[in-house]
């Protein structure tokens, strides 16, 4: 027997209603909190010791991580870990973005090429280095970690024809450090930090009557009881002066998100690469199985000088990557 459409046989048909599932509060509070943690203390510099100032470096990837417990806050209909972990998001966005759009005027001023390299004890291929000053024909190399060995393969290849003048603290060892340029200069060991490796600084008389004032910067490492050390010398750099231009070069063994480093910065300079938006491409470790994932070596300038162009360059031998600045001396 078979019933009509229009019977009144029957009744409504009630679906219960599907409730959405949530994660855990406590899931969700355990993505965020972390996340919270590291913004609070890159904000506030609030790094101490040896592993948590290794792990500051991880800031950049920290940023672009931290959108996943705001996600799952927000998804969740969490309001307070949501609050939370937008907060985090937008303090370490803050930090790091700048670094990738840059802010630098056109300034002008006398050209200033400047070149860095960490040599990894000398071993940094010679003939490499020699094509990056034909090719970038820097008036400054400030190089880490040089060998006399180093510095006598170099000489050979020509550089003692290009860049006859230097001020140089070779040492078979990590410690080793030398200035090579274009332009007469002397000595200054009074503007050098006396913690670290060797960081020799000179005054270098440019053509036209204008002089610079240059450190080769190379701290310790923050590893172990280094990082106390590390922390001293960077707090030991000259500030900028109002009476001549200043120019900080090497291998910081920091990042722009450590407290240290942006304390040197805050006594008058500004990151070049920072200026021109390439603060965040890494320099080390290179020539790795790894790709280079942080960026620990700088050309800091004072604020009246413009930076025109930064680059990075993958020498083979080393695993540090060149950074080259082009800037303009007022």
């Amino acid at each position: 027997m078979g019933i009509s459409a229009d019977s009144t046989v029957g009744g409504t048909i009630v679906t219960a209603a599907r409730r959405r599932r949530r994660l855990p509060a406590a899931l969700t509070w355990l993505a965020v909190t972390p996340f919270a943690a590291w913004a609070v203390t890159r904000v506030a510099g609030l790094e101490r010791g040896s592993l948590p100032t290794q792990l500051m470096t991880a800031t950049p990837y920290a940023a672009a991580g931290s959108l996943i417990p705001l996600l799952m806050a927000a998804l969740g209909r969490r309001r307070a870990a949501t609050a939370v972990a937008l907060v985090a998001t937008a303090a370490l966005g803050a930090s790091v973005l700048p670094r990738a759009l840059g802010t630098a005027d056109a300034t002008p001023g006398r050209p200033l090429r400047v070149l860095t390299l960490n040599m990894l004890f000398g071993r940094a291929d010679p003939d490499a280095v020699m094509d990056l000053v034909h090719r970038l024909d820097p008036d400054v190399l400030s190089t880490q970690e040089l060998t006399p060995g180093a510095v006598e393969e170099l000489d050979a290849l020509g550089l003692k024809t290009l860049m006859p003048h230097r001020v140089l603290q070779a040492e078979w060892s990590a410690t080793g450090s030398g200035l090579f340029s274009k332009h007469p200069l002397v000595a200054m060991p009074e503007l050098a930090p006396t913690v670290g490796h060797h960081m020799p600084a000179a005054r270098i008389a440019l053509p036209g009557g204008a002089a610079i004032e240059f450190v080769d910067v190379h701290p310790y490492p923050p590893l172990g009881p280094q990082a106390v050390e590390w922390s001293e010398a960077l707090g030991r750099l000259p500030s900028a002066s109002k009476d001549v231009v200043r120019v900080l070069a090497g291998d910081f063994n920091a990042s722009l998100d450590h407290a240290p480093m942006r304390g040197v910065l805050s006594r008058g300079y500004k990151d070049a690469a920072d200026q021109v938006g390439a603060g965040l491409v890494p320099t080390w470790p290179a020539n790795k199985r790894v790709p280079p994932i942080i960026t620990i070596d700088h050309v800091l300038v004072d604020h009246r000088v413009g930076v025109r162009e930064v680059s990075v360059h993958t020498v083979p031998g080393t695993d540090h990557r060149a950074v080259f600045a082009e800037l303009a001396v007022p």
